[in-house]
């Protein structure tokens, strides 16, 4: 990667002073033909640990690991040229220690050319972001709605419902703004408690499902696509349906071939004429 990619894209810097500004735009990517298309159009691609269930169809993001991420993120990098990206760390990666967390996401920014990583939690990491973000490591942050913390939250289902649960999500949001993340995802939560998140603490709010007062929003790529099943989240809006389309070009590729349809002529090689003599 040139220095040219690397001063060509939206700086960590500069995302950080958007806060109240132009709406940050940030969308998933897992792999580089779709981070191409992507990146003209982000300020952010988001290599989430989302992959787990997008692309290799396991049943939550706990099974990832941190050589998966990588090797994802790598590949966005190579294919990008103007967004910043963004790694998540994945579970069991960095909640030992703030050590252990260093020492993965050294490993996420050496070996892929991201320029920042995520990680979920509150206050509990407030500390641990505070030793990244010291040691060069920018970090995003993540609350409300945690899908690495699937077990302990009982499912998939939105947070800060009663007063308590949305003053500790509150509680969280300051500590890891505090800790020195430079943007925060705000997943899951009541429209009211994401807005007034957003207001109080100095760093851009990204949210998911969270209100349109948040500094940015997010979403996962194939589920804005329609690529991934049938079950649409509340907080999801669809802008095309490929999966769809997806179906019906591999039901007619599969009529044509059975058909013997295709390859026609047009798609085959011939010999070469031999010159005459």
């Amino acid at each position: 990667m040139s220095a040219s990619n690397l001063t060509a894209r939206h700086s960590v810097p500069a995302l950080r002073a958007r806060k109240g500004g132009e709406p940050i735009v940030c969308l998933t990517a897992y792999t580089a033909p779709v981070a191409r298309l992507l990146d003209p159009h982000v300020d952010i691609l988001l290599v989430g640990d989302s992959l787990g269930m997008v692309v290799y169809g396991l049943d939550s993001t706990l099974p990832v690991t941190l050589d998966m991420m990588i090797a994802h993120g790598a590949a966005v990098v190579r294919a990008s040229e103007r967004a910043c990206v963004v790694v998540d760390l994945p579970f069991g990666s960095y909640q030992e220690s703030k050590e252990t967390a260093f020492r993965a996401s050294a490993r996420v920014m050496a070996e892929t050319g991201a320029q920042a990583v995520k990680l979920e939690g509150g206050i509990e990491m407030a500390e641990t972001v505070a030793f990244l973000t010291a040691r060069g490591i920018p970090v995003m942050g993540h609350v409300g709605l945690t899908p690495q913390s699937v077990n302990t939250l009982g499912g998939y289902k939105a947070v800060g419902r009663d007063a308590e649960a949305a003053e500790r999500i509150v509680a969280d949001a300051r500590a890891i703004s505090e800790a020195g993340a430079f943007t925060l995802v705000i997943e899951g939560t009541m429209e009211s408690l994401a807005r007034r998140i957003t207001e109080e603490v100095a760093i851009p709010t990204i949210g998911i499902g969270g209100s349109p007062a948040c500094d940015g929003q997010v979403l996962v790529t194939d589920d804005m696509l329609g690529l991934f099943g049938a079950f649409q989240p509340k907080f999801v809006k669809r802008y095309a349906n490929l999966g769809e389309t997806v179906s019906e070009a591999a039901a007619t590729y599969a009529a044509e071939v059975r058909a013997r349809a295709f390859p026609g002529p047009e798609h085959c090689f011939g010999m070469k004429k031999a010159a005459a003599v």
